[in-house]
């Protein structure tokens, strides 16, 4: 009788133990798990990526993170360092700039940092990678993710801290980060309503250009191609360019002549012209006025 009772005992501990397991894995399944990234070859042998299907494409195989780590530092809106040292940049949007180095200050800048630092207190943090898992500066590039289930970089986004920046072919929640900086615009949240971050005409472009992160609003004229670039052009003073091989995620560029357009990003100066590298068609929006 003591040898069942201990049995009995052990079966029930193991069980027990089955089950905290379960719930912890279920806890760590991604939010969204029916986002997906498509990757083919066309028949010239170059290769695409896109968040939408393709008969011909294949799903990348992106493995989700299930260990949760302690923040040990917030550098800015967009940037922290976990507790095993590792430096997480954030994957589909752009914060601000703080004052550091040679950088200067940008509006609202702090304030995504203070929020960050905020929400980050008191939890753990798990990570969620995409097709490149590191920038050239050697940052891991990740969606974060709180012990709640709280996407951050989606949340930084719906506040209007964050703009959306997406750098195929990290395309995972694209439609999630689109959703939410298309709501946060309509609402005027954050960076919407201040005035550094409201379009400008390519017409009043100086020769000083425009810091940080700019919208600028004009007609396209024209379009040209070379090899590796498909311009399209507002002005002789500036045009926005789109790399070829990314080309397929556009499908509306041959549409975009004669239309007024507004085109988000950096500007690049070569001579007297500016340019404007286009990752993705988020960067790309018709005013509704137009």
């Amino acid at each position: 009788m003591q040898g069942q009772y201990y049995l009995r005992l052990q079966l029930t501990r193991y069980a027990a133990k089955l089950i905290q397991g379960l719930v912890v894995l279920l806890l760590c399944v991604p939010a969204c798990v029916d986002s997906k990234v498509y990757q083919w070859r066309d028949v010239q042998g170059s290769e695409h990526f896109s968040d939408r299907f393709n008969p011909d494409a294949k799903i990348v195989n992106i493995k989700p993170g299930y260990g949760f780590y302690h923040v040990k530092k917030v550098y800015d809106g967009d940037t922290v360092e976990l507790d095993d040292g590792r430096k997480i940049r954030f994957l589909g949007i752009n914060t601000p700039e703080i004052q550091h180095k040679d950088k200067m200050a940008e509006a609202g800048g702090e304030e995504a940092k203070a929020w960050l630092i905020n929400k980050l207190q008191g939890t753990r943090v798990r990570l969620e990678f995409d097709v490149e898992k590191t920038d050239k500066y050697g940052r891991t590039l990740a969606y974060l993710f709180t012990e709640k289930k709280e996407h951050i970089n989606v949340s930084l986004v719906k506040e209007g801290l964050a703009t959306i920046s997406i750098y195929p072919p990290n395309l995972l929640y694209v439609n999630e980060l689109v959703a939410a900086g298309n709501k946060a615009e309509q609402d005027n949240l954050g960076v919407w309503q201040r005035p550094e971050y409201a379009a400008i005409s390519v017409s009043n472009l100086t020769a000083a250009g425009h810091p940080g992160w700019t919208r600028l609003v004009g007609k396209v004229v024209s379009i040209r191609n070379t090899s590796k670039w498909v311009y399209l052009v507002f002005s002789d003073q500036f045009e926005a360019r789109i790399e070829s091989k990314w080309l397929s995620l556009f499908t509306e560029v041959n549409d975009y002549v004669g239309k007024t357009l507004e085109v988000r990003g950096w500007l690049n100066k070569s001579r007297k012209q500016f340019s404007m590298l286009i990752r993705h068609p988020s960067a790309i929006r018709q005013p509704e006025n137009s």
